[in-house]
């Protein structure tokens, strides 16, 4: 573990689906804004999951995520979430 993993990220304010969120840890996975998106993941074959964010640090760290990844967490990021049943 490196000396940044040891200290604690100080909480900051996301936004997830239009509602602010608290998150106190440095980086945030797939998973974790699923679940502050809708409550739960469901890791099913019938329910897809997309998801693109923005952070707002004028670095352009924009993009998409997938299940596996995790992005560095910044004060003011937005997440956009949307689940679909698949026919």
């Amino acid at each position: 573990m490196s000396p940044d993993e040891k200290h604690e990220h100080k909480p900051v304010t996301i936004i997830v689906n239009g509602r602010p969120k608290e998150w106190s840890e440095k980086k945030i996975s797939f998973t974790q804004v699923v679940v502050l998106a809708f409550g739960t993941y469901e890791n099913n074959d019938q329910i897809i999951y997309t998801m693109t964010y923005t952070a707002n640090d004028h670095s352009n760290n924009n993009g998409e995520m997938v299940v596996g990844d995790e992005v560095n967490v910044h004060l003011g990021m937005v997440f956009n979430v949307t689940n679909s049943n698949r026919s």
